[in-house]
């Protein structure tokens, strides 16, 4: 295993006879038996020469490990001499520092228990003489010395507390306690002498023995400081709970304002008596104001209920705004550091606001409110209350709120009857385009008035009552828009109603909005503006001013929705006013014989008069509605939006139409947009451009218009190219519009029967799973698909009347 081999000799299952056998497989390998013979003579020499000699070469090597064991023998035991020499120095040397130390040891252990002992003992001697000064004291009522002496004396204890197993330390604790608990009741009797709770006469002045007795009610438990603080302000208020008494006059509300005055009076007169008498840290004076502020709550609402019925809206926001002054007094005189809660609440500066509403609330209560823009965007944060006195005593008159609640609804109900009789005795504005379309009188009334409402409530509760009073101001808002501004909108006989369409006539002039009517419309619409912009900033303010746990109830969205509504209909009113006195124009024009005319002219006269009427209503639209440009941008879009349709269906009524009548219609058309075009500033000195959402519909509008004029001035023949060259111009897939354009052509019905086949046939195919009804839109109906539906229900309407 140490030395592998590949010599059969080797192997552990040798087999002779295997072997020789290899050596000499045939009869004939014998003749070579002697020099096999040799070859293994020599191997056995040659080995037996290797071992002798490794033999020999042993016997030296043992006897040179033998030498070599002894001598490493004898370098360890020098080694370990050595360090046992090493030790036993070591060893010597410290037990000669410890000889020279041990006495330095002694010295200051026993300075060390000499200081504590000393100290002990001085502590000891100082506690034992506190102990018997200040029984010594108690019994003469030396207070003044008793006030710094117990201190020290119970400092001084609190060293010994972990030497209250020794018997005498025991005793002296137990002696001081039993000081203690007879300082405080000797003071509370001393406290009970001087100011007895029977009986409402005092001493003259303060007592020194008094004032050093407050000082060792410091020291002693707060309990004994908390009873003697209860029983001065009780026996100082007792004479007010006798002179208020409930059945007493002067208890009432209408009095109330003595409640105050006595109070005042008698914190003078704390002051000037005992002001010195107690501890500044103990805030007396105001412990004694927050006590009366308590004791009149109580007293107000015991009261209240009792003669609820007699509660009336001047009395209780008289006793509200004198009892509010009073806390504000309050906040002025005292930090709040004896309220409920420990701390004095720091008064945080509100965020600036642009909230309209936001004015001085102690100002005139007429100051007219001011629309802002403000940010929508701007997180609002609720304004905090500064005077931690707030609510201390007004809070007993929220019960009764319900009442004032009550007072602003009528209040509220008669005002609005006020603005609709004033509205009809005066009649409606006089026209003055110069004020660009005044904001009507009465509305910033109703604002002014609400902003009073608000911070009369918010002052006496920003609970429940706010919320009442929320409802209140949503009921009489739409009550504004619906008697004052809907309600005084001029009806309109230009526009969609069974009246005009009885009345219409051909040739018929259609009965105008006059002069006053139209800035009626512009003046209520510029109120309604107003008014849904400060609802919404109204909405702000009372958020603020509500508690954070109600803000969720103020949503003033429908109100605002309502004015919205008001706006819209005194749009559609300017609208369908100067839409109307458009339609006889345009019914003149249908009437004409467009196919008699020889040559081409100037304008028509039918575009005159729409020039005419436009040029007589818009500025003075424009004019009234300065202030509030984006809604006459709105009125200018709708306009476009009913009259470009209304103008393309009367252009189908003209039929037949020749060549040159065309022509004629074409250059009317290209002035009825120009005229279109300059809507916006037509008749001002000031050239503006017109919006861009303006012009695109006009664009749009006219150039449909035009282009089919020119379709129909188009040559019929050969029908292919008039057909390819209408679906290129208009677009329009719709053979209803295909077979008014054959109509004004003048056009055979066999030729617009032809001419219809091949239209059906150059229709693009329908997409997969749509029938084809013979026409195809690409898109939503056009305006004036909406307005041809318009006017069929017109005419079915006069049919069935």
């Amino acid at each position: 295993q140490v030395f592998p081999s590949q010599d059969p000799l080797d192997r552990a299952d040798f087999n002779a006879v295997e072997y020789i056998n290899t050596l000499f497989p045939t009869e004939q390998s014998l003749a070579n038996i002697d020099e096999v013979v040799n070859k293994i003579r020599l191997k056995i020499r040659r080995l037996d020469d290797n071992i002798r000699t490794v033999v020999r070469g042993q016997t030296n090597v043992g006897q040179d490990g033998r030498q070599a064991l002894e001598e490493a023998q004898k370098a360890i035991q020098q080694l370990f001499g050595k360090i046992k020499d090493i030790k036993d120095k070591a060893e010597k040397s410290e037990q000669m520092v410890k000889e020279i130390t041990r006495d330095i040891k002694q010295l200051d252990h026993a300075k060390r228990h000499l200081t504590t002992s000393i100290t002990t003992l001085n502590h000891l001697h100082m506690l034992a003489g506190g102990v018997d000064s200040l029984e010594a004291m108690t019994r003469r009522r030396q207070y003044g010395e008793v006030a710094n002496l117990l201190q020290g004396v119970v400092n001084v204890l609190e060293h010994f507390n972990k030497y209250m197993g020794i018997p005498q330390i025991r005793q002296l604790s137990e002696r001081v306690k039993a000081a203690q608990n007879e300082l405080g009741q000797q003071i509370l009797a001393d406290f009970e002498e001087a100011f007895p709770s029977q009986g409402t006469k005092r001493p003259g002045g303060p007592s020194n023995v008094l004032r050093d007795a407050c000082l060792v009610a410091n020291v002693l438990d707060p309990r004994i400081k908390q009873e003697i603080i209860k029983k001065f302000i009780k026996q100082h208020l007792s004479e007010y709970l006798v002179l208020f008494q409930e059945n007493q006059d002067v208890a009432w509300l209408d009095k109330i304002d003595r409640r105050y005055a006595w109070i005042k009076r008698q914190l003078v007169d704390y002051e000037e008596k005992y002001g010195r008498m107690f501890p500044q840290e103990w805030c007396m004076t105001e412990r004694i104001a927050v006590e009366f502020c308590h004791v009149t709550r109580t007293e107000l609402a015991k009261i209240m209920r009792a003669r609820a019925k007699e509660i009336e809206v001047k009395l209780l926001l008289f006793a509200i705004q004198r009892t509010t002054n009073f806390e504000g007094l309050l906040a002025k005189r005292f930090s709040g550091c004896t309220l409920a809660d420990g701390t004095a609440k720091k008064p945080e500066v509100p965020p600036p606001s642009t909230n309209p509403f936001l004015e001085d609330e102690t100002g005139t209560e007429t100051d007219e409110i001011v629309i802002e823009k403000t940010d929508a965007d701007k997180p609002k944060k609720p304004k905090v209350p500064d005077n931690p006195f707030h609510g201390i005593v007004s809070k007993c008159f929220e019960p009764h709120l319900y009442v004032y609640i009550e007072s602003q609804d009528k209040n509220l109900g008669e005002l609005i009857d006020r603005f609709v009789a004033d509205f009809k005795a005066q009649g409606p504005p006089k026209p003055n385009v110069d004020e660009g379309g005044a904001v009507l009188p009465s509305c910033a009334d109703l604002f002014v008035y609400y902003k009073k409402c608000m911070v009369q409530c918010s002052q006496l509760s920003t609970g429940e009552p706010m919320i009442a009073l929320t409802t209140i101001f949503q009921k009489y808002l739409r009550e504004y828009a619906w008697k004052i501004l809907s309600g005084n909108l001029p009806n309109s006989s230009g526009g969609l109603t069974i009246t005009s369409l009885l009345k219409e006539k051909e040739g018929s002039e259609v009965a105008k909005f006059t002069l006053e009517e139209l800035c009626l419309i512009c003046s209520i619409l510029s109120t309604a503006e107003y008014c849904l912009a400060t609802t919404q900033q109204l909405e702000e303010k009372l958020k603020e001013k509500v508690d954070a746990s109600l803000v969720e109830r103020i949503n003033l969205t429908g109100e605002m929705d309502t004015f919205s509504i008001v706006i819209s209909n005194s749009i559609q009113l300017l609208v369908q006013d100067l839409d109307a006195a458009c339609d006889p124009a345009l019914t003149a024009m249908s009437k004409m014989q467009w196919q008699n005319v020889e040559h081409v002219g100037d304008q028509s006269p039918y575009v005159t008069s729409v020039i005419l009427h436009i040029k007589q209503n818009v500025p003075i639209i424009r004019d009234n509605l300065a202030s509030t440009r984006k809604y006459f941008t709105q009125f200018c879009i709708k306009f476009a939006n009913s009259f470009i349709p209304k103008f393309i269906n009367h252009l189908f009524k003209c039929k037949p139409i020749s060549m040159v009548g065309a022509e004629q219609l074409l250059l009317d058309t290209h002035s009825l947009k120009m005229v279109l075009l300059d809507l916006p500033s037509i008749g001002s000195q000031v050239v503006r451009k017109a919006p861009a959402s303006y012009t695109k519909i006009v664009v749009k509008g006219m150039t449909r218009a035009e282009m089919i004029l020119k379709v129909v001035m188009a040559p019929h023949e050969p029908p292919v190219v008039f057909v390819d060259n209408y679906i290129k111009l208009l677009a329009d897939y719709s053979t209803d519009t295909f077979q008014k354009i054959l109509d004004m052509k003048g056009l055979k019905r066999s030729e617009q029967s032809s001419m219809l086949d091949l239209f059906r046939q150059r229709l693009p195919a329908p997409p997969s799973g749509v029938e084809n009804t013979g026409s195809l839109s690409l898109s939503a109906p056009t305006p004036e698909q909406e307005s041809s539906r318009i006017r069929k229900l017109e005419k079915l309407i006069k049919k069935r009347l």
